[in-house]
């Protein structure tokens, strides 16, 4: 047995995935449910009262749903890593949002090493893509880890460099926005394969799950938060490579980037980064530099609003009260608004109002967006 899964019993597991499958249960809402009741089997079983008392009926996943999916974990060589075992990785678990839970293949040591994300476009240049393989294999053979997503383009090479420069514990560990046993692009199947047998591969999506394009900011959240820093080799604006970069920054990691022509589209994201703050990088031996000093003076100003494109509020800090729920319906609408005002407004203590907002979320009258904000669903 181990690390991931010493600490739970069968069933322990069962009800855990059963409450992050319910229906209008997202990472804020199942964390602060688990700070309530102390275990998933009992916000369970409270979970139909609460919809009740937001105005709605809970429909409870099927057990034979969450049964199959275990199974299919079971059946793809897979294996389940929560939020609380002793292998989750100590930089993702200190976002203020983790991930409840991964699924993984592959060699979990690779989660204790030091780790560096190497990202960019998925139509990068030849030269970029080599300069990444380059990049890749020299930061795997000092020992490190490098993080990226599986893409086309950098992210594939940045694993084949890994791969190539394995050795002294370094590896590469690949995050896809599908079920684990779901392959995307269809044409890195043995990339991926390769990645989950020498190296490690996580997934947050259930298993079965096709990659859809909400899933892909999950995906770079956790590229950043798996790595003490990340480095952009080739990206144009507005890329999922940016977002990726700026998640990174403001979780307090160090952002690096690769300068490029300011005549090619592909370096303009690169470009930019630097411009606002991210640290310029021509060789690995800088970005080795870079992650030494990691717990040292931070030398990347770069800075965006947290979790940018993502659709889930942060949690409130500290246990949720005991006492009856706010009555904040009335100051809810179709505009988002912050947690914080509704706070504010209502005259109510945190807890109780984010206990209103669990109720009203599991009745499917409350959306949440990004920034900690909320609103009523359109009728």
């Amino acid at each position: 047995m181990n690390l991931a899964t010493a600490a739970l019993l069968p069933d322990d597991t069962f009800a855990r995935i059963s409450l992050l499958r319910s229906p209008g249960i997202g990472p804020v809402s199942y964390f602060q449910l688990l700070r309530r009741f102390g275990n998933a089997a009992t916000a369970l079983e409270a979970l139909p009262e609460l919809a009740a008392r937001g105005g709605g009926r809970y429909r409870p996943v099927p057990a034979a749903r969450v049964e199959s999916e275990m199974a299919r974990l079971h059946g793809a060589g897979a294996s389940y890593l929560f939020h609380d075992s002793p292998a989750f990785p100590r930089l993702l678990a200190a976002l203020e949002t983790p991930p409840p839970a991964l699924t993984w293949r592959g060699d979990l040591s690779l989660l204790e090493q030091g780790s560096v994300a190497l990202v960019g476009a998925r139509n990068a240049s030849a030269g970029a893509c080599r300069l990444a393989r380059e990049f890749a294999a020299a930061l795997a053979s000092r020992g490190l880890a490098v993080v990226s997503g599986l893409a086309r383009g950098i992210d594939a090479a940045a694993h084949r460099g890994a791969l190539a420069g394995m050795g002294h514990g370094g590896g590469t560990i690949g995050v896809i926005a599908s079920g684990i046993d779901v392959t995307y692009p269809p044409e890195h199947a043995e990339l991926q394969e390769d990645v989950a047998r020498r190296g490690l591969l996580l997934a947050e999506m259930a298993p079965g799950t096709e990659p859809l394009a909400r899933h892909f900011p999950y995906r770079n959240r956790i590229i950043a938060g798996l790595a003490a820093g990340t480095v952009v080799v080739e990206a144009a604006p507005r890329s999922g490579s940016l977002i990726t970069a700026r998640l990174a920054a403001e979780a307090g990691r160090e952002v690096m980037a690769v300068p490029g022509s300011p005549l090619d589209s592909r370096s303009r994201g690169c470009n930019e980064l630097i411009r606002e703050g991210a640290v310029l990088v021509q060789s690995a031996d800088d970005i080795a530099e870079m992650l030494e000093r990691f717990e040292g003076p931070e030398r990347t100003t770069l800075r965006e609003p947290m979790w940018s494109g993502l659709d889930e509020s942060l949690p409130e800090p500290g246990p949720l009260a005991d006492d009856a729920p706010a009555d904040i319906a009335h100051l809810l609408g179709i505009a988002p608004v912050a947690i914080d005002e509704i706070i504010r407004q209502s005259g109510a203590g945190a807890g109780a109002v984010q206990m209103a907002l669990i109720e009203l979320e599991l009745a499917g009258r409350l959306v949440r967006h990004a920034g900690g904000r909320v609103s009523l669903g359109r009728a």
